[in-house]
């Protein structure tokens, strides 16, 4: 049975996990083979039969009703977005899976990002893959670029865990947003590949992906240690774009008149020099095209 056929039994098994008995106003302390609650707690709490909540953790029901899984959110302790991921995994999948379009970013976002001087910014897919950054963003981090995926540089980059203070912040989250924009969609063959390498490279990614926690878009603080300019923290926000497959759009500032705001300016003026000193180097040496590089006659 591979993972899409018991979405729901792995996501309920992994929770359980996390709730201890005493959360739920049961006894804790004896011998108990399990960290968290039993099977048979479960189905108690949320008032089921233990038979039946066993089918449903083996992947023998997939459409339990929604005042089930309400009484299983409730008992497993979970927050809205963490219900409302439950409800999603109990949908049905499309029957056959399409081969996927080209994601295209928006011009007018490209030129959007283009157009921000003072705001770092950069476009997204649901697999924290970029597709699309500004100046400024790509001075932040080689990593901001596009074609890396950010979850894979964070977790095996050294440089992105020098780079940010709140590194375990922002390796719990990150895991937990890519859960909440795949859904159910597990066995996407993007998504299995990513998990599967960062899986084997990375004891702490493997630890949070079997939490199984999950997480809405966001603002967040991300806390920088540039080597350039030093200590910044920067205000992030995520917004989706529409008329696309999920692309998001993820924007920086500082907080005005804030020792970052002026950090993140002086790193803006490096920025807009060393693109002002490359253009004049590319103007006095211009690439020669190789097809007219020969001598006239």
């Amino acid at each position: 049975m591979d993972s899409s056929d018991n979405r729901i039994g792995e996501y309920l098994r992994a929770r359980r996990n996390l709730v201890r008995p005493q959360d739920v106003g049961l006894p804790g302390g004896g011998l108990r083979r399990v960290p968290g609650l039993r099977r048979e707690e479960v189905a108690m709490l949320a008032g089921i039969s233990a038979d039946y909540y066993l089918r449903l953790e083996q992947g023998r029901d997939h459409r339990p009703s929604p005042e089930i899984l309400n009484a299983l959110a409730r008992v497993l302790r979970l927050d809205a977005e963490a219900a409302a991921h439950l409800h999603r995994l109990a949908q049905p999948l499309p029957r056959k899976r399409t081969a996927p379009k080209p994601e295209r970013v928006p011009t007018s976002i490209r030129q959007l990002i283009d157009g921000w001087p003072d705001n770092p910014a950069y476009v997204q897919n649901r697999f924290l893959d970029v597709l699309a950054v500004n100046a400024l963003a790509a001075s932040l981090s080689p990593n901001y670029a596009p074609g890396i995926n950010l979850l894979r540089a964070v977790f095996l980059d050294p440089a992105e865990r020098e780079l940010r203070r709140d590194w375990e912040e922002v390796t719990a989250e990150g895991v937990a947003s890519l859960r909440t924009l795949v859904g159910p969609d597990v066995d996407n063959p993007r998504l299995v590949e990513l998990v599967g390498e960062l899986s084997v490279r990375s004891e702490r990614f493997r630890r949070l992906w079997g939490r199984y926690d999950v997480q809405p878009k966001r603002g967040r603080v991300s806390r920088l240690s540039h080597p350039q300019v030093g200590d910044m923290d920067l205000h992030s926000n995520k917004l989706a774009i529409g008329g696309t497959d999920g692309l998001i759009l993820v924007v920086f500032h500082a907080e005005p008149g804030s020792r970052s705001a002026e950090l993140l300016a002086i790193l803006g003026s490096l920025t807009a020099s060393g693109g002002t000193a490359a253009r004049e180097r590319e103007r006095e040496d211009p690439v020669t095209d190789p097809s007219t590089s020969g001598e006239k006659e």
